[in-house]
């Protein structure tokens, strides 16, 4: 269960580039990913402000554009310090937001399996995204075009889905796994995980409820 108390939040937070350097490229990616989880979770939230929209929008932009690099070149200065802007960014965003299934269904993994945190999120993300794309559709084409895609003569939905697929490419592109099976997921499991998920408070604030059977499905959909 995610604890949520202000006396768990740090006053200042200070953000080095230069000691992220030595981190390892399984690391960086999974943080990364993190980090456009919470950026995507908090722009598609039902307490989204234009506040949390400008941090979360400026988030995903950085890490469509940097985490890649990074993760290539861990000492690339240049895109530590953009990856370095790009988490504060979506943690700015994302608590003043909140999150959503994403992050509820995660947290499961986490405790079952003592699985990466960022690993389990970028995994989920694409599922949980395309459950929520009918309940904000225009918000999933702003994330679209965030990412670097062309949206010109598209549909909202069809924009929409082009966020899905480029969140699906970066993944495997930094080498996350493509889905809960390769990290020995059980889908026996999978009924207690949602139903704990269901209590979770981040699930609050998703754009689109779901029943227990639905939050069962969107595992499996990321099996």
């Amino acid at each position: 269960m995610a604890i949520v108390d202000w006396r768990c939040t740090p006053n200042i937070a200070i953000n080095d580039p230069v000691l992220m350097v030595g981190k390892p490229p399984a690391l960086t990616a999974a943080t990364g990913m993190d980090a456009l989880t919470h950026a995507v979770e908090a722009y598609v939230s039902t307490i989204a402000t234009p506040i949390t929209d400008a941090c979360a929008i400026k988030a995903i932009e950085l890490v469509a554009q940097y985490l890649s690099v990074a993760v290539a070149n861990g000492e690339n200065l240049e895109a530590r310090d953009k990856m370095a802007y790009a988490e504060y960014l979506a943690g700015m965003a994302f608590n003043n937001a909140s999150l959503g299934y994403v992050h509820s269904m995660a947290h499961q993994l986490g405790g079952f399996y003592n699985l990466p945190h960022g690993v389990c999120n970028a995994i989920l993300l694409p599922a949980v995204s395309q459950y929520n794309l009918i309940a904000c559709p225009q918000r999933f084409a702003d994330i679209a075009v965030a990412m670097g895609e062309n949206i010109s003569g598209l549909s909202v939905t069809e924009a929409a889905e082009k966020a899905i697929s480029a969140i699906r490419r970066l993944s495997a592109s930094i080498g996350i796994p493509t889905g809960l099976k390769e990290l020995n997921v059980k889908e026996k499991d999978l009924k207690v995980m949602a139903e704990n998920a269901k209590k979770d408070a981040c699930q609050f604030t998703n754009p689109r409820k779901a029943t227990l059977e639905q939050v069962i499905e969107i595992f499996k959909a990321a099996m």
